[in-house]
């Protein structure tokens, strides 16, 4: 199953004909088994952008395996993110405050309190869009790990590891 085989859902949640916990159910994605939080990240709330289509529509989305990990801050270092978002990272990096005050206090507060993002971002082993390459890559969550990076730079806080949920064949 690829993202492009979820257009007739993706087409009933942009009409507002289907909120998460219908969506979580159908058949197709229940089988998949995966957890919420990224079937939600990642296939609801993205599952019908173009661009995000193309960069991961090679993706047999039944050979992906989740797990929550914790990731050393060095880790981050330089982690791309799909071509069609190619850069983003770095222009969030740029202005990671604002970028966390244009979210709700919590997430300031989180940040502030434990260094870290509130909400664990997505990344996915790059071997599952090529069998040759190595590493993670950062599928939903840029904002997230652009902030971690800038906050970085700017010697805020940040914690020595972060929770990701990574997709691995």
């Amino acid at each position: 199953m690829k993202l492009s085989d979820l257009s007739p859902l993706m087409t009933l949640r942009q009409a507002g004909g289907l909120s998460f916990a219908r969506f979580r159910v159908d058949p197709a994605l229940a089988s998949l088994q995966w957890p919420d939080d990224v079937l939600e990240q990642f296939l609801f709330d993205h599952g019908d952008n173009v661009g995000f289509v193309r960069d991961y529509d090679g993706i047999d989305l039944r050979d992906i395996t989740w797990r929550l990990e914790t990731i050393p801050t060095a880790g981050f270092h330089g982690m791309p993110t799909g071509a069609s978002d190619a850069g983003c990272i770095e222009e969030y990096a740029k202005n990671p405050v604002h970028w966390v005050m244009v979210r709700p206090p919590e997430v300031n507060r989180h940040w502030q309190t434990h260094g870290t993002w509130l909400r664990p971002p997505i990344l996915i082993d790059r071997r599952l869009l090529d069998s040759s390459s190595s590493g993670l890559q950062v599928v939903e969550g840029r904002t997230r790990v652009g902030v971690m990076r800038g906050r970085l730079r700017e010697q805020l806080r940040v914690a020595s590891n972060h929770h990701a949920w990574v997709g691995r064949p």
